[in-house]
């Protein structure tokens, strides 16, 4: 039976690069997100067939600006698995799920990570995910589509 495939190192530049872009992205996401108390849940496929999650509690305002991080031991695994996720070259899927506290139910929307950044994901197929199963109590999401969130260094072609 084959061994597991090894990761590869990307190196020290390419770290670097993608974690500068991690923050970038995540204050993308809070602006996007707006005010109110959000989950973010992100699952990435290594190149070695294993998946590894993240997730983190946050609360944002907007006016004056405000982030509350509930737990910042959470917070770093999930930037570090964006940062991964991002760079790309140790992975193979990555999603970010964004739930938001809403009544009657939470709100959701999801981006999928290609190309160093974040792309909506397919609202109807997202619907699918978030369903909770039938004998489960679990609270309905209301999906909607996400917001695309412009890369700052996209060309103004590539923001349409």
């Amino acid at each position: 039976m084959p061994a597991r495939p090894e990761l590869a190192y990307p190196g020290d530049a390419a770290i670097s690069a993608a974690m500068s872009s991690s923050l970038t992205t995540l204050a993308t996401v809070f602006q996007a997100l707006g005010d109110g108390e959000h989950t973010l849940n992100l699952v990435v496929e290594r190149n070695d067939d294993a998946f590894v999650t993240g997730r983190t509690d946050l609360s944002i305002g907007m006016a004056p600006l405000r982030l509350a991080v509930l737990d910042e031991d959470e917070f770093s695994t999930l930037r570090m698995l964006l940062v991964f996720a991002l760079e790309g070259s140790t992975t193979l899927n990555a999603v970010l799920l964004a739930t938001t506290a809403a009544e009657p139910n939470p709100r959701a929307c999801g981006w999928s990570v290609r190309d160093g950044w974040l792309h909506p994901m397919d609202p109807t197929a997202l619907q699918e995910a978030v369903r909770p199963c039938p004998d489960l109590s679990a609270v309905m999401r209301e999906v909607y589509p996400a917001p695309v969130l412009h890369c700052p260094s996209w060309t103004t072609e590539e923001r349409s």
